[in-house]
């Protein structure tokens, strides 16, 4: 018999509206202890009254105590379901994306709570972050051979997520081989590498895709500061849609390294111009050294992981994007993005608003970007919308 997480009087409202997460102090621990239960159980949740409120995977030492994958007390998470939801997945991306490069799986928002894949075309990245999700290793693997039939697939099970549930982190080729340890993509007309075995989360960062596509559109001809670029996500592809010159700043060598390999496998090498070094200190001694640029995109880590880190991040982000501000031509274009889900949709455009008057420059908010479509975005769930970019045109002041 399927377990029951009971919740306590008048805190089902949230879940009825569609959000698919229960808090900890949400449960009535009197009739259903949360302590009883194992981590990754399938569980029924119930309002205090008994309603069915859906089935859900428990964590009961996370604040975030279970996640609902269905609405139907009777669904099982198992192989079947897995195959069902990884279909409805695909078809959604395909309809916006070629290439069969992608976010296949976005965790709530694709009813799969705890799981992220990554399609490469012929290769599949997997990432997993709870109990319930790593008790199902070989059945989402063997979905995922069934459904994309893939060369090869990787589960890449590092990172916070999997230390704070308490799970062992690996990284392994499950089936097939690698070219280097990275898989090809196209991502608007640009190719790339994708270190999915040595580099950050799945090796690559589609979130950004639309808002490089608009950049693309606007940098023919121009200079281009590409500052935290990673493997060159933004920076290769402005060099692939005409910048004159581009400069990447990333204090890691390796990526550096990946950026120059990714250059070349676009045939803009030689427009390519790599430092290495600490972001802020990059923009300062870049402003010593009177460098000018037509545009300038600032694409952070997220600096605001926890609500308790508000503060400090964006006292982070306002700074980092007044050196940015300061790098630019008296007419230039500043990209700022975020990846803060904790950073609240208005404050970007206020801090640059804040930092162009303290420049004495007028800024002119020209497009905000968000995540592609395949981040899709559950409305009763506000975190499933976590990333922002801001395209602003920065004049002197008139």
């Amino acid at each position: 018999m399927t377990a029951v997480l009971r919740l306590k009087p008048k805190t089902e409202r949230r879940i009825k509206g569609g959000h698919c997460w229960v808090y900890s102090n949400e449960v009535d621990i009197q009739q259903t202890p949360l302590k009883l239960l194992q981590p990754g159980q399938q569980v029924v949740v119930e309002s205090a009254s008994g309603q069915v409120l859906g089935r859900a995977l428990v964590s009961p030492q996370q604040l975030i105590c279970a996640r609902l994958f269905s609405r139907n007390a009777q669904q099982e998470l198992d192989r079947s379901w897995l195959v069902h939801r990884l279909k409805i997945a695909m078809s959604g991306r395909e309809l916006w994306y070629p290439h069969q490069c992608y976010r296949w799986v976005y965790g709530d928002s694709d009813a799969l709570p705890g799981l992220v894949i990554d399609r490469f075309g012929d290769v599949v990245v997997i990432q997993i972050s709870n109990e319930g999700m790593e008790l199902l290793r070989d059945d989402i693997v063997a979905a995922v051979d069934q459904v994309a039939k893939p060369a090869a697939i990787v589960l890449k099970n590092d990172g916070k997520l999997r230390a704070a549930a308490g799970l062992e982190e690996y990284v392994e080729v499950v089936k097939g081989e690698l070219q280097d340890d990275c898989a090809p993509l196209v991502e608007n007309d640009t190719r790339f590498m994708a270190p999915v075995i040595a580099g950050q989360k799945t090796g690559w960062f589609y979130d950004h895709r639309d808002n490089r596509a608009r950049l693309n559109t606007l940098v023919a001809g121009k200079r281009v500061l590409d500052v935290f670029s990673y493997i060159g996500g933004w920076g290769v592809q402005a060099a692939r849609h005409g910048a004159s010159e581009v400069h990447c700043v990333d204090a890691s060598a390796q990526a550096l390294d990946w950026v120059e390999q990714n250059a070349g496998l676009n045939d803009v090498a030689d427009k390519l111009h790599c430092w290495q070094g600490d972001a802020f200190a990059a923009l300062k001694q870049l402003k010593d050294d009177g460098e000018r640029f037509d545009i300038v995109v600032v694409d952070p880590p997220a600096l605001i992981p926890r609500r308790k880190d508000i503060k400090a991040g964006e006292q982070a982000y306002r700074r980092l994007n007044q050196l940015a501000m300061r790098l630019l031509q008296r007419d230039g274009l500043l990209v700022s993005g975020s990846c803060s889900m904790n950073l609240g949709d208005d404050r970007l455009p206020d801090m640059l608003r804040i930092v162009g008057r303290e420049l004495d420059r007028e800024v002119l908010i020209q497009h905000l970007g968000s995540q592609g479509a395949d981040h899709p975005v559950l409305p009763a769930v506000a975190e499933t919308r976590y990333l922002k970019a801001v395209f602003a045109r920065v004049l002197p002041t008139r």
